[in-house]
């Protein structure tokens, strides 16, 4: 028996089964109820401001303590690294959706500007971190007067 090939219908086979995985990974998966966000890894928010006399860097980490923190600049990289502890689940509380996400998070920045090592400073304040970078003065050339 011959059947008559029809390419349509495999492009519907194949649209429903892409329909399938992206329904199942995105519907039942993460960002929903049915599963909780505490294994998945998560990168706090960072805002990176430069003007003339510094670099300033912005990270938002609501939730942590500031022990939990750690900042250092090494070879003009500078890195943040941390982590944010899942809080105790009190008996009785029963969760309908959960979205805060816990777990150690690490960022690192290449600066590309000579810094001041001596003058940084980092403030850690209603959930944002502040890391000041100074940058080095220039040197300015000096012109020279010929008598």
């Amino acid at each position: 028996m011959l059947v008559r090939w029809n390419p349509f219908n495999e492009m519907n086979s194949l649209q429903r089964e892409i329909n399938r995985l992206f329904s199942d990974t995105l519907m039942k998966g993460e960002g929903t109820s049915e599963t909780p966000l505490a294994g998945r890894a998560w990168t706090p928010a960072v805002d990176i401001v430069e003007n003339e006399k510094e670099i300033i860097v912005k990270v938002e980490l609501p939730g942590m303590e500031q022990k939990d923190i750690d900042v250092a600049l090494e070879d003009n990289q500078l890195t943040i690294k941390g982590e944010r502890k899942f809080e105790k689940e009190e008996k009785g509380d029963n969760y309908i959706r959960q979205e805060r996400v816990y777990g150690s998070f690490y960022r690192a920045f290449t600066v590309g500007t000579a810094i001041q090592h001596d003058k940084i400073t980092a403030s850690y304040k209603n959930g944002i971190l502040e890391i000041t970078l100074p940058k080095e003065e220039k040197v300015q050339p000096k012109k020279i007067e010929i008598k």
